[in-house]
C-alpha cells in the first residue's frame, strides 16, 4: 500500500520540482512576467495590494521592510532576508516604466539560446540537436573542444552535417563561433565584413600565411612573405585589430550591446542589494528583492466556491486551484533557497564584497550546494541571470562569486600598471608565483588578453620614454 501512495505521490512531486527550478533560474525581470501571465490565466490567483513580508508573512502597515526579519540577530554580523519591495522600484525610487531609455535593464541573455534563435529556421529537424550540443559544448572563448568528426561519432550523425551547422554558427551573431580557435574565428569574421574593403585580401593572406608574425607584430617579415610594402602590412594589421575580434565568444552581442564596450556596469536593477549596517558596523544587509510588490495567494472565494460548482465546471476549477496552489508554493521554495544560498555566499566572500577582486575566494558551486543541502544544478540555476549590487555602487552579475581567475587578474592589472619596463607573461608568472599565487605563462596570457592588456613587447612600443627612464 505505501508503494503505491508513493507512486501516486510522484508526479505532482515532479511537477513541484521542475516548476521551483524553473522559476529559480528567472531574474526577477523575468519572473515578474511569469506571475503576471499566470495571473491572468488562472483565475484561483489573486496579488493583493495588502504588503506581508515574503518570509514571515506579517502584514508591514506601511513599512518598507520586515522588521523582524531585517533585524540582526546577537552577534550575527550577516542579515539575510526577503524584500518585499521591487528591485527596479527601491524605496523613494521610481518604476521601471519611469526609467530613461538608456538605462533600461539589460539582463544577460544565454549565448546558445542567442544563437539558435537566429539560426533556427535554416536548420533541418534532424540538425537541431546537433545545434544545441555544439553550442553547449563551447569553450569560454567561443571555441570548439573536440574536431567535427569526434562531434559527428557522438551524436551519430553525419559528418557533412555536423559540418553544415558549425557554418552557419560561424555566421551567426557573435561570427566566428564554433571554429577551432582564434586565426580560423577571424577569417570566419572577414567571409562576412569583407565586401569591397580594399584591405580585406592583404588581411586574409596576413591570417592565412603570416598569422604567428601578425601576433609578435613583425611587420618587415610580413612585408617579405606576403610581397607587399610594411606600410600596406601595418595598415591591413590595424584593420584586423579594429574590425575583428580573435575571441568571437567575448564580443558584445544580443543585450551586451546596450551597454558602451568601456562600462562593465550593465546591470541597473538588480534583483539583490547588500548594504552595510547603519546601525551594526561590519555587519552586512543582503536584501532579496520581489518580483512585485504584493501578496500573491491562492483565492480563498475561489476554493470556498468549488464544492458548490456544477459538474462541468468542478473538473476545470479543480485544475485551476490545483495549479495556483503549486505555483505559490513554488514561488515559495524559489525565495527560500534563494535566501539560503545568498547567506552562504556572502558568508563565504565577505572580503571581495568590502574590499573588492583581490579577495575573492575560489569556491565552486558543488562546495555551496553541499553546504545549504541542495543539488549543484539548484545552484547553477539559483546564480543564473542575476545581478548583485555591492556596498561600493557596482552591480555585478551574480556568477561572479563564483569566478576563480578574478582575484589573479587583478593582481595581473596592477603589476601591470606598476612596472617600468614592460614585463613578459613568464616574469608576470614569477611574480605571482612569489605571491604564492601559482599559474602558467599561458595562463597570464589569457588573463591578460581579458583583460584587454596589451602584450609587453606592444606596451613597450606604446611608451618607449618611461620605459628608457626607468633603465
Amino acid at each position: 500500500m505505501l508503494q503505491v501512495q508513493d507512486q501516486s505521490l510522484r508526479p505532482l512531486t515532479t511537477a513541484h520540482l521542475a516548476q521551483t527550478m524553473s522559476l529559480l533560474a528567472l531574474s526577477n525581470l523575468e519572473l515578474r512576467e511569469r506571475v503576471l501571465t499566470e495571473i491572468s490565466s488562472n483565475p484561483a490567483l489573486e496579488m493583493l495590494d495588502e504588503r506581508v513580508c515574503p518570509g514571515c508573512h506579517r502584514p508591514l502597515n506601511g513599512s518598507s521592510v520586515c522588521s523582524s526579519c531585517s533585524a540582526p540577530q546577537a552577534n550575527d554580523d550577516l542579515v539575510v532576508f526577503l524584500s518585499p519591495r521591487e528591485s527596479n522600484r527601491p524605496a523613494g525610487g521610481t518604476s521601471i516604466e519611469d526609467t530613461p531609455a538608456d538605462q533600461e535593464p539589460a539582463a544577460p541573455e544565454d549565448l546558445a539560446l542567442h544563437v539558435l534563435s537566429q539560426i533556427a529556421g535554416d536548420l533541418e529537424p534532424s540538425q537541431r540537436h546537433l545545434a544545441a550540443y555544439i553550442l553547449s559544448s563551447l569553450d569560454e572563448d567561443g571555441f570548439l573542444q573536440d574536431p567535427p568528426a569526434i562531434i559527428a561519432r557522438s551524436n551519430h550523425a553525419s559528418l557533412s552535417d555536423v559540418e553544415a551547422v558549425l557554418r552557419l554558427i560561424s555566421r551567426a551573431d557573435p561570427p566566428g563561433l564554433a571554429t577551432s580557435g582564434p586565426r580560423q574565428a577571424l577569417l570566419a569574421q572577414l567571409d562576412l565584413i569583407a565586401g569591397d574593403e580594399p584591405l580585406a585580401a592583404t588581411a586574409r593572406r596576413m591570417l592565412q600565411e603570416a598569422f604567428a608574425e601578425l601576433g609578435r607584430r613583425e611587420f618587415e617579415k610580413i612585408a617579405q612573405l606576403l610581397d607587399v610594402s610594411q606600410a600596406r602590412a601595418r595598415q591591413a594589421a590595424e584593420w584586423i585589430h579594429a574590425h575583428l575580434n580573435p575571441y568571437p565568444a567575448r564580443a558584445f552581442w544580443g543585450s551586451g550591446r546596450q551597454a558602451p564596450a568601456a562600462d562593465p556596469n550593465v546591470y541597473h536593477s538588480p534583483d539583490i542589494q547588500i548594504s552595510i549596517s547603519p546601525n551594526e558596523p561590519g555587519a552586512l544587509v543582503v536584501e532579496i528583492f520581489s518580483a512585485l510588490a504584493g501578496w500573491l495567494r491562492v483565492n480563498p472565494l475561489f476554493r470556498s466556491a468549488l464544492p458548490t460548482s456544477d459538474g462541468d465546471s468542478n473538473g476545470e476549477w479543480a485544475r485551476h486551484l490545483e495549479r495556483a496552489s503549486l505555483f505559490v508554493k513554488c514561488l515559495q521554495q524559489r525565495n527560500n533557497t534563494m535566501r539560503r544560498l545568498m547567506k552562504a555566499l556572502v558568508a563565504r566572500q565577505r572580503e571581495f564584497i568590502l574590499h573588492g577582486d583581490r579577495h575573492l575566494q575560489p569556491i565552486t558551486r558543488a562546495s555551496i550546494a553541499a553546504e545549504i543541502g541542495v543539488h549543484e544544478s539548484t545552484v547553477s540555476r539559483a546564480v543564473a541571470h542575476k545581478s548583485v549590487a555591492l556596498p561600493d555602487g557596482r552591480i555585478i552579475p551574480l556568477h561572479r562569486f563564483f569566478d576563480r581567475s578574478l582575484s589573479v587578474r587583478d593582481r595581473i592589472k596592477e603589476i601591470v600598471e606598476a612596472e617600468g619596463r614592460p614585463l613578459t607573461d613568464d616574469q608576470i608568472a614569477a611574480r605571482l608565483r612569489r605571491e604564492g599565487v601559482r599559474v602558467a605563462r599561458r595562463t597570464v596570457a589569457k588573463y591578460r588578453a581579458v583583460e584587454g592588456i596589451l602584450p609587453a613587447r606592444l606596451r613597450h612600443a606604446r611608451r618607449p620614454a618611461t620605459a628608457a627612464a626607468q633603465v
